[in-house]
C-alpha cells in the first residue's frame, strides 16, 4: 500500500474522494463491501461453522438493507465471534482528524475542535488512519452501566484544567457511543442494561444523533449498532424494552450445531488437542463422536436446563480434559503415543458439571450421576452406528462363563492389551473401527476398552467399580445368549 497522506491537504489531492466520504456511512461501506465479497465469492465469516444456510443469509439481509440488528440465542452459539467479524467488511484504512476523541470525518468534522481545526488550518490539518480492528467497540451490559459511560458528560475538571466556562462543547467527556463514531458497536447481552439506558440509545438508532447530559450539543454520529442477547435470561435478568426492540431493524436467531457432523467439525476446530507434548496424540474418531453425541444428548436430556442451553463450550472442554488425562497417563509410563479411553471422558467430569444447568430432578439425582448417565447413553449410541448387525456373542460369552476384567485408568496400554487378548473375539472386532493389527498398542487398547463400554451401555454386561466389567445377571431374552441382534444402522443426531 503506498504511503497514506497525512494531512488534509494531501488527502484532498489523494485516491480518497471527498464526495465519497463525506456521504458514504459506516452501513453504506459495510453494504458496498459485502457486495463485492458476495461477487467474488468470498467466504463472509470464515471459521464460523453451520451458519450458512440459516444465520449468515439473515446477517446479509441485514447489511444489505443497512439495518441495526441483534443476535438472540442461547450460550455458545458464536454471536460475539460472529458480531467481531463485521470488520473483515470495513475499509483496509479510513482517515480521520488526527487527536479528535470521536474520529471525526476530515470532510465532515461534526465536533467542536475539529470544526475549528478545519476552518483555520484547512490544508494543514493532520490526518490518521483508522484499521479495521480500531474501528470496533464493544460493551458488556451490566446494570451498573451509566448514561455518562454510554452517551457522555459535562467533565469539570477539564474545564477547570483548560480555563473554559463549564458550558463550553470542549468541555463534554465523550461516552463510548461517540468513540465509536464511523464503526461498529456492539452490545453484549443488551437485557442487562438499565431500562433508561436503553433509552439514551433511542436517538443514536431513529435519528443518528446523541444528545450530551448538560449540554445541547448534538452529535450527528455514524455508527451500525448490533446487539447480542440470550432470549430465556429475560425474566430472570431483564428485558429489551419494547420501543427499544422496535427501533432494531432485524432479529436475528443463531443455534446450536443441527448435526453431530457439524458439532464435530467445531469441537475439532476450537479444542486444543493439537499440542506440543513429549508424545504425539492421537484422538480416535469414535471417542470424538462420543464427546460431541454427549452435548447432543445433554440438549435433550430433561434433567437439563433446556432454558440455560448446553454451550459449545462443553464439548471442547471435554475433548481437552480427555486428552490431557491420556497425555498425564502415557507420560507417566513412558509412552510415546497418547490415545484417549471411554475412562478418560468419566475422568472429564469437572469439565461437563460446571456447565450443566440442572432441572429439581437433576438436582435431586446430581451433576455427577446425570453426567455418568450422559457419557454412557453417549458410548451407546455411537456403539451401535459401528456394531448394530454385528455378532459379538463370543465376547459376551467369555465373561458368561465366569471372566471378569478390571481396567484401571493409569493402566499403561502395552498391560492392557495384555489383559485384554484372552477375551476371545475382542481384538479382532476393532476391525469394524478402521483398524488393523499393526496399530499402536494404545489405540488398540482405546478401541477394545470402547466395545465393552458400548456392551455395558445396552445392558450385555455389567461393571462395577470393584469387579470391573462381568456378565450381566439380568435375564436374557430368548436367544443365543450375549448375542446382539441385527437392527437397521440409525445415524443418532
Amino acid at each position: 500500500m503506498p504511503e497514506l497522506p497525512r494531512s488534509l491537504g494531501q488527502l484532498r489531492q489523494s485516491r480518497f474522494s471527498e464526495a465519497l466520504l463525506s456521504t458514504r456511512t459506516v452501513k453504506d461501506e459495510l453494504r458496498a463491501n459485502l457486495i463485492c465479497k458476495l461477487q467474488r465469492k468470498e467466504p463472509l465469516f470464515p471459521g464460523v461453522i453451520g451458519y450458512d444456510d440459516t444465520v449468515v443469509p439473515q446477517i446479509v439481509n441485514a447489511i444489505l438493507s443497512r439495518h441495526n440488528f441483534i443476535l438472540l440465542g442461547l450460550r455458545g452459539q458464536a454471536k460475539t465471534r460472529l458480531i467481531r467479524m463485521l470488520t473483515t467488511l470495513l475499509d483496509e484504512a479510513t482517515p480521520y482528524i488526527a487527536g479528535c476523541e470521536i474520529r471525526d470525518n476530515p470532510y465532515r468534522p461534526i465536533c467542536r475542535r475539529c470544526r475549528d481545526l478545519v476552518a483555520s488550518e484547512p490544508a494543514d490539518t493532520p490526518i490518521a488512519w483508522l484499521t479495521p480492528e480500531h474501528r470496533y467497540v464493544e460493551k458488556l451490559a451490566t446494570p451498573d452501566v451509566t448514561i455518562a459511560d454510554m452517551i457522555g458528560d459535562i467533565d469539570p475538571i477539564k474545564a477547570a484544567r483548560r480555563g473554559q466556562d463549564i458550558s463550553d462543547e470542549l468541555t463534554v467527556h465523550y461516552g463510548l457511543l461517540p468513540r465509536a463514531n464511523r464503526g461498529v458497536f456492539a452490545i453484549n447481552e443488551l437485557p442487562d442494561l438499565a431500562g433508561k439506558i436503553q433509552v439514551g440509545l433511542f436517538n443514536i438508532m431513529q435519528e443518528g444523533d446523541v444528545q450530551i447530559k448538560g449540554y445541547p450539543v448534538r452529535l450527528p454520529l455514524d455508527l451500525l449498532l448490533v446487539f447480542t442477547a440470550n432470549p430465556e435470561d429475560y425474566t430472570a435478568r431483564g428485558k429489551i424494552i419494547t420501543p427499544l426492540k422496535d427501533r432494531i431493524g432485524s432479529e436475528i436467531r443463531t443455534h446450536y450445531p443441527l448435526t453431530i457432523d457439524q458439532g464435530l467439525a467445531i469441537t475439532g476446530q476450537e479444542a486444543w488437542t493439537s499440542r506440543p507434548s513429549p508424545a504425539s496424540i492421537l484422538v480416535p474418531s469414535f471417542l470424538r463422536e462420543c464427546v460431541e453425541q454427549l452435548a447432543f444428548l445433554a440438549r435433550e436430556d430433561k434433567k437439563v436446563d433446556k432454558r440455560s442451553g448446553v454451550s459449545q463450550r462443553l464439548p471442547i472442554s471435554v475433548l481437552e480434559n480427555v486428552v490431557s488425562n491420556a497425555e498425564r497417563r502415557a507420560l507417566a509410563a513412558g509412552e510415546d503415543v497418547v490415545v484417549p479411553r471411554v475412562l478418560d471422558l468419566y475422568a472429564a467430569l469437572p469439565s461437563i458439571t460446571g456447565k450443566l444447568e440442572l432441572e429439581y430432578e437433576g438436582e435431586l439425582k446430581g451433576g455427577d450421576q446425570v453426567a455418568r448417565d450422559l457419557i454412557r447413553t453417549a458410548v451407546g449410541k455411537v456403539y451401535s452406528n459401528y456394531f448394530d448387525g454385528l455378532n459379538l456373542a463370543a465376547i459376551i460369552q467369555w465373561f458368561e462363563l465366569g471372566g471378569s476384567l478390571k481396567l484401571g485408568e493409569s493402566t499403561p496400554s502395552s498391560e492392557m492389551v495384555r489383559q485384554l487378548g484372552p477375551i476371545q473375539g475382542l481384538l479382532e472386532k476393532t476391525g469394524a473401527l478402521g483398524l488393523g493389527p499393526s496399530e499402536p498398542d494404545a489405540l488398540r487398547a482405546s478401541a477394545a476398552e470402547f466395545i465393552l463400554e458400548g456392551l455395558y451401555a445396552h445392558r450385555r454386561l455389567s461393571r462395577s467399580e470393584e469387579r470391573g466389567f462381568t456378565a450381566d445377571e439380568r435375564r436374557r431374552e430368548p436367544g443365543e445368549p450375549g448375542e446382539t441382534r441385527a437392527k437397521p444402522k440409525r445415524q443418532f443426531n
